[in-house]
């Protein structure tokens, strides 16, 4: 009760005292249900996407994108914190570099087999346009993965200043 005996105590942002102590995270068993069901139907039509760059819609920053709403709904669903600590930021960059290198490895083969950057058809191995693009827009939906992730927690963390900011502009009277 209140100080004055009318109501529920209420604390900063007018949450009741109870809300308050609970924190944003709320376990719900139907969220983290659902979620440990789709999850990986989600991820197969990430790579679905991914894959079919070449050929249909979609692609590789399409693609990436549906694949990291799978570390994003872990996290809403089991909390933040546990997933961030699950996830390594290490493998995250690790992703990103791969999909980089794969890009690059592939633009430079080209070159090394007397093409011009990221010209397909120079490679010797059947249907190796098809398969150089796949993997070129399998590289981009790990960079797009990687950076999505990355700054979902990088924001998820919050800020926090080391010094108040301040008006640089100086009074001149």
């Amino acid at each position: 009760m209140s100080a004055d005996g009318t109501g529920p105590e209420r604390g900063p942002e007018g949450n009741t005292a109870r809300e308050w102590e609970r924190g944003p995270y709320v376990e719900s068993t139907i969220i983290m249900t659902t979620v440990r069901v789709v999850s990986p139907f989600i991820l197969t039509l990430g790579l679905f996407v991914m894959f079919h760059g070449a050929d249909s819609a979609g692609g590789g920053f399409q693609g990436g994108a549906i694949a990291a709403t799978v570390l994003l709904m872990l996290a809403f669903a089991f909390g933040i914190e546990p997933v961030r600590d699950w996830i390594d930021p290490g493998t995250v960059l690790i992703l990103m570099a791969a999909g980089v290198a794969n890009f690059v490895l592939i633009g430079l083969g080209a070159i090394a087999l007397g093409g011009e950057f990221l010209q397909y058809d120079v490679y010797p191995i059947y249907h190796g346009t098809k398969y150089s693009i796949e993997l070129i827009e399998l590289g981009i939906g790990a960079v797009v993965a990687g950076v999505i992730t990355g700054l979902f927690f990088l924001i998820a963390g919050g800020f926090e200043a080391a010094e108040p900011i301040e008006d640089t502009v100086e009074d001149e009277s």
